[in-house]
This record gives structure tokens, sequence and C-alpha cells, in this order.
């Protein structure tokens, strides 16, 4: 095991301790992760993983690292995961290195990246405070090069079993090709498999040899040579026997290759699923990490897109009249108030405010039934604001929509963009005093169903600028403000 800075992991466990008020032990196990484990499990952690097995809330452990990361003594990065291979297509130290557009070498195929489910964010321990193989890429076998620097173990077959132990089991031969080499790759091409397959994950280089049983056996030689485009050739049919490939390179770079025996009738992998990880969605629906991170942004001249976010407006009714009403000074002190409670309430139910507008606050949630529910409280925080007080200053109306969107940098803040975003505002312009908008594609959550259930739901219909038709909405009634919450 590498040597650790004593010095530098205690200073950050410390400023860690004192960061946040934590649930027992939970630094500590944290800190036995970084003394004891292997190199290969402080490559990327995934805090969902790291949650369930070390017994910590979700939300904290995501707390954890993010804390972590911000005090030098992990590095955050925002990993693109192939879809159909599972392997790390590329890994970024920072959000505004990221592209929607990207190609999986190894699967030679085209993607969009979206933030729910191709961008994952993981920890890595920092070098500073402990040095681990996987800090120098260029120095690894290449084992631990293709099967846990440039994959990810998320990736699961039908039956759970991840498929990179499916992976290492087909591969044959792997090598390192320098600029200019040319290195020899043996393999048996077995009689009745189907076919071998080489590839790269570093250079965009493939091919397939089908494996011909009615061929008699033989020994055979083939030169390939590969550029950081194609293989050449990309592929033919050979007999069962073995099979030396002579692969030359003309890559500039050098990649890591390897030369795969597939079953019969296989030609793609099978529908892989994923085990639950911090995606970049969930990340930039977090408080802690928009407080923490401000100065992440999103570079793509065309954002980055998430398939379906819960976004959720407020506004306060009569809020002119307040300050007329009160005074500058009393009426400006009691927004900030209703603005401190509306954030406590959207951090406690998984979200993040994405900016304030006058006296309006735009929030964002993983989901609608995290928006609905943080809705409902909402309403009711502000309700005992007013308790108390000759007449109700503050009047909360909300609105909560959710759909697709594009997140992008606006101001140098990270926002959201596009149709979804501007329903969302005209719903909650619907809302009267203390009343709760919520759009169909939000309440036809069952999730959402079950939180209303305590509560008088009416449906409507309703004309919103910017929208051809007519829009089925629920108006959640005023007068139920002081139900009890659907827990």
């Amino acid at each position: 095991m590498a040597a650790i800075n004593e010095k530098l992991l205690d200073e950050r466990l410390a400023a860690l301790e004192s960061a946040r008020a934590w649930g027992p032990r939970v630094v500590s196990k944290l800190e036995a992760h970084v003394r004891s484990a292997d190199d290969a499990a402080l490559l990327r952690i995934n805090p969902i993983s790291f949650a369930a097995e070390k017994n910590i809330p979700e939300a904290e452990a995501v707390d954890l690292f993010l804390h972590a990361a911000s005090l030098g003594l992990f590095q955050m990065d925002w990993v693109l995961l192939c879809p159909v291979c599972s392997c790390v297509i590329e890994s970024f130290r920072a959000l505004n290195r990221l592209n929607s557009h990207c190609r999986c070498m190894n699967c030679s195929v085209d993607l969009v990246a979206a933030l729910d489910d191709m961008i994952a964010v993981t920890f890595t321990i920092s070098s500073d405070v402990r040095r681990i193989a996987y800090h120098d890429p260029e120095h690894l076998s290449i084992e631990d090069y293709f099967f846990r620097y440039r994959a990810a173990e998320e990736g699961l077959m039908p039956d759970g079993t991840p498929f990179l132990r499916m992976k290492e089991k087909l591969h044959k031969a792997m090598a390192f090709v320098e600029p200019g080499q040319t290195v020899t790759m043996k393999v048996e091409a077995e009689q009745g498999a189907g076919a071998l397959r080489g590839a790269s994950v570093d250079v965009d280089a493939t091919f397939v040899f089908v494996i011909d049983s009615a061929l008699p056996a033989a020994d055979q030689r083939i030169e390939v040579r590969c550029d950081e485009n194609a293989c050449e050739p990309a592929g033919g049919t050979v007999a069962p026997g073995n099979v030396t490939f002579e692969i030359t390179s003309a890559a500039p770079k050098r990649f890591a290759f390897g030369i795969m025996q597939l079953p019969p009738g296989v030609t793609r992998p099978p529908p892989l699923h994923f085990a639950p990880f911090l995606s970049g969605k969930r990340l930039l629906t977090t408080q802690t990490f928009r407080d923490l991170f401000r100065s992440e942004v999103i570079r793509a001249s065309e954002g980055i897109g998430v398939k379906d976010i819960a976004l959720l407006f407020t506004d306060l009714k009569g809020s002119t009249a307040l300050y007329d009403r009160i005074g500058d000074l009393n009426a400006f002190a009691l927004v900030q108030q209703h603005f401190d409670r509306l954030h406590d309430v959207t951090v406690r139910n998984d979200g993040a405010i994405i900016k304030t507008i006058g006296d309006a606050v735009m929030a964002a949630f993983p989901d609608a039934a995290h928006a609905v529910r943080a809705a409902l409280e909402m309403r009711k925080e502000i309700g005992s604001t007013n308790k108390g007080a000759s007449q109700r200053e503050l009047i909360l109306k909300i609105g909560v929509h959710s759909g697709a969107a594009i997140a992008v940098t606006q101001n140098d803040r990270l926002d959201y963009f596009g149709q979804t975003v501007n329903i969302a505002a005209r719903v909650q312009g619907l809302a009267e005093a203390d009343e709760i908008f919520v759009s169909k594609d939000a309440y036809d959550s069952s999730e959402v169903k079950e939180a209303l259930a305590a509560f008088q739901v009416e449906p409507q219909s309703a004309k919103l600028r910017g929208v051809n038709e007519e829009v089925p909405v629920f108006r959640v009634e005023p007068e139920t403000a002081s139900a009890a919450i659907s827990p």
C-alpha cells in the first residue's frame, strides 16, 4: 500500500468534521476506507454504492464526498459512461469539459450524453493524500487499464452480473501499441465460436473476423494496420485454429487494443441496465454542489440534455403592497426569511434552488414527487410564518411541472432552459393565494398522487401562453394548506 500523507489527511479530515453535522461515525468510515482500501477501491468511488456498503444515508454520502472534494481530500470526476458496453468513454475533472456529443471507440457508436443516465459523478482519492496506481494510467498493466481505469462496474447484464466480468472472460489477448510499433497477438479461433473482434478504448479502430467452422483447422497470420479511425483490413474470415495478429500502429499516440472471442450469433452486448450511481442530473439538483462548486459551468454551446427534471416556481402574492404597508426594511427582512425557509424545505426534499427572480424562486428536483412534497411543505412553512401576525404578510403561489430540459450556464450560473421551464413558470402563474398548481406531466406520477391523497385536488384545463392547446392541470385547494402532509 502506498504511503499516506498523515499531516494532510489529518488536516483535511478535521476540516471535513467541522464542515457540517454528520451522522455517527460517518467521517471515521471514510477515513478507514482511505487508509485500508486497495487502489482500485479508491478510484472513481460511487457515493451511492459507498452509502449502501457503509450503511450511510445516500444524501449524506453525497454531501460527504462533495465536502471532501471541496477540501482537497478527493477529486471529483465527471465520467461519460457508454450505455452499450459500460466502458468509460471519457473522464473529466471539471463540468466545463463535458460535451453532449461523444463516441464510444470500443463500440464504434456515436452517442448524445444526458445528465440522467450517461454522466456519472465519482470521487478519486487526491494524489497528495494517498497516491494510487491509477493516478498514473500510463504505468498501469494492460488489464488494469482496460478493465479498471477504462471500465465501470455499474453496467449489469439482464441477470445482474456486471458486464465487465463477461468482457474479462471473452478477451483472449490484450496489449498496448506504441506509435509505429508492431505488436504480435496470438489467439485461438475455437471450433464453433462466432468471431474474433479487435477493438480499442483509445482509438476508433476495430475489426471483426468471422470463424468459419467449415474450413479445415489451420495456423494463420494476419497483418492489421490501425490508425486513429480504422483498422485495415476491417474484417474477413478465419478458419478454426491458431491466429497470429500483427497489429501495426499508424496512430500518433499509444493505444490499448484487445481481441475478444464472441459466441456464435453475438455481434453486440446484451441490453444493459445500470446499478444506481450519482448522475449528473442528481448532482445538479443537490444544493451542496451548487453551494460548494459555484465555479462549475457548462461550456458546451448547446448545453447538456436532461430527460426528466421537475421544476418548481413560487411567487409572493401582493409583495408590492407589503413593502408599502410595512416599509422597505421590514418587508425586505420578511422576504429574506421567506427565502431561507424555502431554501431549507428544498434541501430537505433533495432539491436545489436554481435562482431567485425578485420575490420568486425557481427550484429543481430529481422527480415530480420530491417537487410536490416540497411545494406542500413550503406552503405549510409560510403559513406558520404568518401565525401571530395581525394579517397574513406572506402569501405563496406555487407551480410544479416536469419534463425534458437543457442544462446551460447563464450569467455564470448553472440554469435550465427550454419549454419545460417556460411551462413550469406559467403553471405557477395560474395559482392564486395559497394555491399549488401541478401539471399533468408531474401529476401522473403515482408518488405524486400519494403525496396529494390527503388534499382536495381539482382537475382543470388551462391556456398557457406559448402553448397551442389547452393543457390539463391540477389545482391543490388552498383551504387544505394546514392538512397533514403525507410522509
